[in-house]
């Protein structure tokens, strides 16, 4: 009979905060009775991220993916032009391009990164290019530098999609001060949560209004709509958890740093596996930790493992799988060439579970169950 761990460990696990913490907070919102529509927790919370992340101008959403797709019409991109980016992401970073009736072009990743490979990104430009949409996977940094300097080569507009990578910072500048403007999720699976959330931040101050308006149905006034918006306000709920959150994401970066070196002291002995490494000049988040599995030398494939461990009560997650080319949505209606990277990686990634509250016991089980699967005792 196959022992299993006492509780199961998952991919992720929300951090939360003291509740007493949140309940002080939310308090205020009795007192004001001020729920939504850009209130005082709301502008707080505002000021406290605009400091933690190094940037000058932030706005903040009810999620990342209504700030995505509200960072792209703020650019007020040509309808139909061609949006390069990434096949190795989350649906939201493709779904964001097409809602705003963009097309997207998927250019091939870096194997050492899973980020999109900035060395084949000027192939994909045609006469139809509009903007770069790169995203920073696992919380790992694009090429930025080489990204930058083919967008002002070809006169491009560069949205990250930033989702994974809060309190990441390149060189000691925020992630979040690169590109045209940066989008980050605050959703509760993330390093850093609000709950749901999002948050644009951008270099450029005229955008606020801009995206004020397109967040919050067009409306400048009691009897005026300038443009045509929609509903994506962040609510004082949703900040408050942020407001207490805030002053606990040193710890959980540093708990899971913490947990991202066992991973790596004790996964460096099985052959057949590769993980990211830290990367000199970045501080990194410690989002995600993947693994790529190399069956021919693991013994047995990536799926074979990610079903095998749930026997053991650990779960993982094929993440990204399946690319977006392949989603049923999308296949056959962009080019999938030129591919050959992703599609490789997207058959061997996994990510092992993540979270600053995982034990090193866990890790340790972890660990043993991946070495006793490799063995070949199926």
């Amino acid at each position: 009979m196959k022992k299993k761990s006492f509780n199961p460990i998952m991919v992720t696990k929300s951090f939360l905060p003291p509740i007493e913490e949140y309940k002080k907070e939310i308090e205020k919102i009795w007192e004001t009775n001020w729920l939504t529509n850009m209130g005082p927790l709301h502008q707080e919370f505002k000021k406290n991220l605009k400091g933690y992340l190094k940037c000058d101008n932030i706005s903040l959403f009810v999620n990342g993916h209504q700030a995505l797709e509200i960072a792209l019409k703020s650019l007020d991109l040509k309808s139909g032009g061609e949006v390069i980016t990434t096949p190795f992401t989350f649906a939201s970073t493709t779904h964001a391009i097409v809602n705003c009736g963009l097309t997207p072009v998927f250019c091939d990743i870096d194997l050492k990164t899973y980020n999109i490979d900035a060395k084949k990104i000027e192939q994909k430009i045609t006469e139809k290019t509009v903007a770069i949409l790169p995203v920073h996977v696992f919380g790992t940094p694009c090429d930025i530098k080489k990204i930058d300097e083919i967008s002002q080569k070809y006169n491009l507009k560069v949205i990250y999609d930033a989702a994974h990578t809060f309190g990441v910072e390149v060189d000691g500048n925020g992630i979040g001060s690169f590109g045209d403007i940066s989008m980050f999720s605050l959703h509760a699976t993330k390093v850093f949560h609000s709950i749901e959330g999002g948050v644009l931040t951008y270099k450029d101050k005229t955008f606020e209004k801009r995206i004020k308006n397109l967040k919050n149905f067009g409306i400048t006034g009691p009897e005026e709509v300038v443009t045509v918006g929609g509903n994506s306000k962040m609510n004082e709920f949703q900040a408050a958890m942020g407001l207490v959150n805030i002053r606990y994401i040193d710890k959980e970066i540093e708990n899971r740093k913490r947990v991202a070196k066992k991973y790596r002291d004790v996964l460096k002995e099985i052959d057949g596996i590769k993980f990211l490494e830290d990367i000199p000049g970045v501080k990194h988040n410690y989002a995600y930790f993947p693994i790529l599995i190399k069956e021919e030398k693991f013994g047995i494939t990536r799926d074979d493992l990610h079903e095998k461990l749930k026997e053991y009560n650990i779960f993982t997650r094929k993440y990204f799988h399946p690319l977006i080319t392949e989603f049923d949505c999308y296949k056959g209606k962009y080019n999938d060439d030129d591919l050959d990277v992703a599609k490789y990686v997207g058959k061997r990634i996994l990510a092992l579970p993540m979270y600053g509250k995982l034990k090193e016991k866990e890790v340790i089980y972890i660990f043993n169950k991946i070495k006793f699967l490799k063995s070949g005792s199926l």
